[in-house]
């Protein structure tokens, strides 16, 4: 099942994606609540009635009205919060290798995360951003997840059971601003605050089973093999799959929710797939060719995602009309 969040006439409202087609919820079973953060607080209940009437609606055998106009919005428009972690070891191995420094030995020990702006989710359509965030503006391609039930000191073994859906995410990040923050060893913060795309619908894990492949050696849980690209101006720039993920989200899950709870609507990014970013890109480029010529993203330009089973994301990129810049701040 695929599940969207849309918008009709300033309201936004929660449906079903069937063959190019959006159906409300609520208006095929009153007792789902058309918005998603509510329908997610009931649980399996209430996801089992949905697919139900997803079922009925690929069978023909419910008379349901497709939205005619709507504006797609992030499948989760209001997450309860955001963590991004940090599951593919090639990502990290190149972008450590691309600044000629050893590869950190705690990668292999422990999944780790950081939480980012749950306020600062977006869907398909424009990203505005300020002049600021131009300064090195990147794209970090990924795949989310959302948590579907309330939870605490969850064992891999059992994390998956928490897993509502997947999506493709963007991890959108402004490298300057990151980097000079982090020269004080805390962050990111003010480099990747500012937009993280999901979507383009939330797909529940009975979809991906045909793709199910084993973790590898050592690792516990779910994993799925899905092709991951990124397109930029119609210029493929990134490629991998899901199944390259050294930790899974059964054990980035269970760091999460060591000691905390794990709330329905939680959002949990994987980390970006190696070669999923410029940053990594131009490390790699500059490394192999001095002459190499960065690249990084500009006001209109299109940043287009895709995932296996999962979707097409697309975005445009906007820049704010301002002179206002808080990298002019510093002392």
């Amino acid at each position: 099942m695929k599940l969207v969040s849309y918008k009709t006439e300033d309201r936004e409202h929660l449906g079903v994606f069937v063959e190019g087609h959006i159906y409300n919820l609520n208006s095929c079973d009153k007792q789902i609540p058309d918005e998603m953060n509510a329908f997610l607080q009931g649980g399996e209940e209430l996801m089992d009635r949905a697919k139900k009437v997803d079922a009925q609606i690929k069978a023909g055998q419910m008379e349901a009205k497709e939205e005619a106009f709507y504006e797609l919005l992030a499948p989760v428009p209001h997450p309860t919060s955001c963590r991004d972690g940090y599951a593919f070891r090639q990502h990290v191995a190149a972008a450590r290798r691309n600044r000629r420094v050893d590869m950190i030995a705690e990668f292999d020990q422990y999944p780790i995360f950081y939480f980012t702006n749950h306020n600062a989710i977006q869907g398909p359509g424009e990203i505005q951003c300020m002049p600021d965030h131009f300064q090195k503006l990147d794209f970090e391609l990924e795949v989310a997840v959302v948590i579907g039930k309330k939870g605490r000191n969850i064992t891999a073994a059992e994390a998956d059971s928490y897993i509502a859906g997947y999506m493709v995410m963007n991890d959108m990040s402004a490298r300057t601003l990151q980097m000079e923050e982090m020269l004080l060893n805390l962050g990111p913060a003010k480099g990747k605050d500012f937009s993280t795309v999901i979507g383009p619908w939330l797909v529940t894990p009975d979809e991906l089973e045909a793709y199910k492949t084993a973790p590898k050696a050592g690792h516990t849980g779910n994993v799925y093999d899905l092709k991951m690209t990124c397109i930029v101006n119609g210029v493929q720039v990134s490629a991998g799959s899901t199944a390259d993920m050294d930790w899974t989200f059964a054990e980035i899950i269970e760091r999460c929710a060591y000691g905390v709870d794990i709330l329905p609507g939680d959002v949990i990014g994987s980390g970006t797939v190696g070669t999923g970013c410029f940053l990594e890109l131009n490390g790699t480029g500059l490394l192999n060719d001095p002459a190499f010529k960065p690249q990084w993203l500009q006001d209109g330009d299109v940043v287009e995602m895709e995932i296996t089973g999962l979707g097409h994301l697309s975005n445009t990129i906007r820049k704010v009309d301002t002179d206002f810049s808080i990298l002019a701040l510093k002392k």
